[in-house]
């Protein structure tokens, strides 16, 4: 039995659901509303921060609790059988562990954080209006990232090399928050958006496709494979 706590747009739980489909594993969302600081959620993860995977069996052993979308995703990884979404030798590995970072760490700070946290976050934490500089860095710094995406494409059959793996996923996790809110120009950069067609047509990415903020609706092409 596994149990996901995650939240509507955090591309980290978007990128653990994505591998838990792609390795046909079942699960069970928890949606976690972090702004709200539960004491119960906290002792599960005193960072306060979703994901949150529990694995529980039928045994009497503890559930087990593990936190961060890279020490789960790296569980799955060495737990399940089936599609490996880290490469098969070492220096796939590397370069898939080095734009899977990419993904984590430096588009989340230059373009997620500057889009989704200021037009979606804040309005739930009730942090004020919108920063416009902040929105058009996220904007500037996303085409750099589109163009990226490109060049990768221009040279390899998927972002890792010729097998999709978690360089994609998270790529995939990232920019599907933004797409949410509207903000992805793929007019300008068609390798890219032929990249992400079919990223969106894999069965893993139908129930990300599928989600619904509450008063925030997606645009009409989100869902839509063939955008």
């Amino acid at each position: 039995m596994r149990t996901l706590y995650h939240l509507w747009l955090c591309p980290f739980a978007r990128k653990v659901r994505i591998v838990l489909a792609e390795k046909k594993l079942p699960f069970e969302l928890e949606l976690e509303k972090v702004w709200e600081r539960r004491d119960e959620f906290l002792a599960l993860n005193p960072t306060g921060e979703v994901p949150v995977l529990i694995v529980s069996g039928e045994d009497e052993n503890p559930p087990l609790v593990i936190a961060d979308s890279t020490a789960i995703c790296e569980y799955l990884e060495e737990t399940s059988c089936g599609l490996s979404l880290l490469g098969e030798n070492a220096p796939e590995r590397a370069e898939i562990r080095r734009l899977t970072a990419w993904y984590d760490l430096k588009f989340q700070r230059e373009v997620t954080v500057n889009l989704v946290d200021e037009k979606v976050s804040k309005r739930f934490l009730g942090l004020g209006a919108p920063s416009s500089s902040a929105i058009r860095a996220g904007h500037a710094n996303m085409s750099v990232h589109l163009a990226y995406i490109e060049y990768l494409i221009e040279r390899r059959k998927w972002l890792g090399g010729e097998s999709f793996s978690m360089a994609d996923v998270s790529a995939a996790a990232q920019l599907s928050c933004i797409d949410y809110v509207d903000d992805v120009p793929w007019e300008n950069f068609p390798e890219a958006k032929s990249w992400y067609a079919r990223v969106k047509s894999r069965p893993s990415m139908r129930p990300i496709l599928a989600d619904h903020i509450p008063g925030i609706p997606p645009p009409k092409h989100y869902a839509n494979p063939d955008f």
